[in-house]
């Protein structure tokens, strides 16, 4: 063996050492994070037991109200109103009617590319 051969063993050997201590060093990053996921795991509230769980209504479950409502309507003043003047715009119950529905022939759109209105 040559001088060159030797020189390249030992500069590998250093590089092996390198890659082994930089092994170690990511193992025991993974080892020391899964010990704090343990012990922040540890400090969170138990999950609730079954007779803290949330109980349907005895009147039994709450049934979906389908109702027309009609917006209320924004109060006139002769003075312009800025939108903190305003109070919360709610809604109310509609009188019982028929639903409205779009006109027949007609996709209910502005521009629908339809025959238009009869």
């Amino acid at each position: 063996m040559t001088s060159a051969w030797m020189e390249m063993a030992a500069s590998s050997g250093a590089a092996g050492v390198g890659l082994i201590v930089a092994g170690v060093v990511v193992v025991a990053l993974l080892i020391g994070a899964f010990a704090f996921g343990i012990r922040v795991k540890r400090r969170e509230p138990a999950p609730p037991r079954p007779d803290e769980q949330p109980r349907p209504p005895a009147d039994g479950p709450v049934r979906e109200v389908q109702e027309n409502r009609e917006p209320e309507e924004v109060p006139r003043s002769d003075d312009r109103m800025l939108p903190h003047e305003l109070r919360h715009q709610g809604s109310r119950s509609a009188p019982e009617g028929e639903r409205p529905r779009w006109n027949e022939g007609g996709s209910g759109s502005f521009g629908s590319g339809g025959p238009g209105a009869r």
